[in-house]
């Protein structure tokens, strides 16, 4: 995070929700305005672990195999040779992704969920690991694509970056033009996947877990929601608990761990209903639920 924040000023809390992300080998949705550090956290969090960090500008023609690569004739061999796509990387950054057409939004969902890539019948293993860092346009919608739930439902964590503060926007006027590639790395990518064996090894007690489902079972049950959370949604956000409980220096996951990220992983994954919409957004339904369901005691 301290290496992240030398490009990156006055974005803490973003900056932590990424890292977290990726320790929890899950996907990001960054939703905010252009020129707020998108682009930048994505590369950032790459050079900071030493990972193979590509880029796709996604566009109304763009096409799936511009994403997933494709099996090209071979004169010389006389036998198909497969082209990998960008997609075949550590960290992916989905640029505009709602651009895309729903077609080619949907060559990411195998990467997404299976990490691997299937093009003409034979399925390609991608490298681990292996992140998407998503970004959208929250305020313009002419030429978009809005993002099917199924695909939003494979990102772990939905996250802004807001406006900096007076002193952070001097501070960044002070670095260089692309402050990213004058970060080094401090871990490599072993080291890397060693952190995530950890994170998936921090203990969650059986209250924890009834904790946590319940939360999600509210969503299902909750008037001002149209759709609840899913069970991918319980296994997401059982994930980034330990991920948030690792980064505290702990081998263990509490309820506050649960509640911590619980509007980052959930409010995308519901619907609201007409009514909610009105009132708010999903992130004060999900701020509503955790307010109701009591916390268990944990063991």
């Amino acid at each position: 995070m301290e290496n992240v924040e030398r490009a990156i000023s006055g974005k803490r809390r973003s900056v932590y929700l990424g890292v977290v992300a990726f320790l929890a080998g899950g996907h990001v949705l960054i939703e905010d305005v252009p020129g707020v550090g998108k682009t930048l956290l994505a590369r950032s969090i790459a050079r900071s672990v030493e990972a193979e960090f590509k880029r796709i500008q996604f566009t109304p023609d763009l096409l799936p195999t511009d994403v997933t690569g494709l099996n090209v004739y071979n004169q010389g061999t006389g036998r198909f040779e497969f082209w990998e796509g960008p997609v075949f990387a550590n960290v992916l950054l989905a640029d505009e992704i709602n651009r895309a057409s729903p077609k080619t939004q949907s060559a990411l969902l195998e990467a997404m969920e299976e990490h691997t890539v299937t093009v003409d019948g034979r399925t390609h293993r991608l490298p681990e690991p292996f992140c998407v860092v998503a970004t959208q346009n929250p305020i313009e919608h002419e030429g978009t694509f809005p993002l099917p739930h199924a695909e939003l439902d494979r990102f772990l964590m939905k996250i802004e970056m807001g406006y900096p503060d007076d002193r952070a926007e001097m501070e960044m006027l002070r670095l260089a033009r692309d402050p990213a590639l004058e970060l080094e790395p401090v871990i490599g990518l072993e080291r890397f996947l060693e952190m995530r064996r950890a994170v998936e090894e921090v203990y969650a007690s059986e209250a924890v877990l009834r904790y946590l489902v319940s939360v999600t079972s509210a969503t299902r049950e909750h008037e001002l929601v149209y759709v609840g959370a899913s069970p991918r949604a319980s296994r997401m956000l059982l994930a980034a608990a330990r991920a948030h409980a690792a980064a505290q220096g702990r081998s263990y996951c509490t309820p506050d761990d649960v509640k911590a990220l619980a509007p980052h992983v959930l409010s995308h994954r519901i619907i609201p209903s007409a009514e909610a919409r009105l009132s708010g957004d999903e992130r004060d339904v999900i701020g509503e639920i955790l307010r109701s369901v009591p916390v268990t005691e944990a063991v």
